[in-house]
């Protein structure tokens, strides 16, 4: 099993000087937690990344606090990495109960932003014929962003209406850009902006104690989602802001959103980047076995059939059109699906 895929834990452990790990309850492929950190100075706490909507993950939040003895009047700040909702699923409900602050990128944007809507207003504004909806939307490949069957979008909402009854949309009240300073913990730590997992996601790095609380952008065991929705080419991006943060002097511990602390940054660093130059090489040789081939025809010639869908074929995507600009691809559209041969 996978250091992400293990279930969450009940513990509430010391990770870095003031900084605690929580883990919060969540079911996505391939993740069933997410670490919520919270850092600790004189006046409360900072939360990282506070997991999704919904009433397991709440409980849990609560349970985990009350372990840390930390009540929720002393949660002064609401930190989000990025804008997936197992980070910031819980930022909005947390900010007004505990009348937090929350801080995000300065580009960070979520799919609600959509609606324009605030706190509850968000439920009466669904409705599974909405345009905005992932399934009534086509992706930049030609196929639809969502895979769910239209008998089964019905249960889809339902599930998603009852998270909702625990969400209220994040509204970041402060924005940093690359290598903004926030004190956090007593001292002071930088946002670093690493785009390419989404195009929003920020690092924050604390030079003091050698601690990078890095998100989504380097996990232990597994390699994070390149998203082909990111514009401009996505891979590159990430393997840039990869070899940034490989870079920073004497970072001591990396402090993932899912999984365990790991040490040996770099060589995490260049374990990925060598797991991305591998899918290169194999798309290369998949196109050579099928010749002109549609996204999601090489998608699941990469990927195992579990994983089949918009998130294999937004990461082909992206792998595919980085190869494209690099000269290694062309492109054609046939009846309304990009098709790919490389070189």
């Amino acid at each position: 099993m996978k250091q992400e895929q293990q279930p969450a834990s009940e513990e509430v452990t010391e990770v870095a000087p003031g900084v605690l790990r929580l883990q919060l309850p969540i079911e996505l492929p391939g993740l069933r937690h997410v670490n919520t950190y919270l850092l600790e100075d004189d006046r409360g706490v900072a939360l990282v990344d506070p997991g999704l909507p919904g009433e397991e993950s709440w409980t849990a939040l609560g349970a985990r606090l009350d372990a840390a003895g930390v009540p929720l009047r002393r949660v002064h700040t609401v930190f989000v990495t990025h804008s997936h909702p197992d980070h910031f699923g819980a930022a909005g409900l947390l900010a007004e109960t505990s009348g937090a602050r929350i801080v995000a990128s300065e580009t960070f944007k979520t799919w609600f932003d959509a609606f324009d809507v605030q706190g509850d207003a968000v439920d009466d504004e669904l409705d599974d014929t909405d345009p905005n909806l992932p399934w009534n939307l086509r992706a930049p490949w030609g196929s639809p962003l969502d895979d769910t069957v239209p008998q089964h979008r019905r249960a889809v909402m339902d599930r998603f209406r009852q998270a909702l009854a625990w969400f209220r949309p994040p509204h970041p009240s402060l924005r940093l850009a690359d290598e903004d300073p926030i004190v956090l913990a007593g001292r002071e730590w930088f946002a670093l902006f690493t785009p390419g997992h989404t195009e929003d996601h920020l690092c924050l790095w604390d030079p003091t104690e050698g601690v990078l609380l890095s998100g989504d952008h380097v996990l232990p065991t597994i390699t994070p989602h390149i998203s082909g929705l990111v514009e401009g080419d996505p891979l590159a991006r990430y393997v840039e802001s990869l070899d940034r943060v490989a870079a920073l002097p004497d970072v001591t511990v990396v402090l993932p959103a899912h999984g365990h602390p790991l040490t040996d940054l770099p060589g995490r660093v260049e374990a990925i980047k060598a797991h991305h130059e591998d899918r290169l090489e194999v798309l290369g040789r998949l196109s050579d076995a099928e010749g002109w081939a549609s996204v999601p025809t090489l998608a699941r010639r990469l990927f195992a059939e579990r994983n089949w869908g918009p998130m294999a074929e937004s990461e082909t995507y992206a792998h595919l059109e980085h190869l494209r600009r690099r000269g290694r691809a062309d492109r054609r559209e046939t009846a309304g699906l990009l098709e790919y041969r490389v070189r």
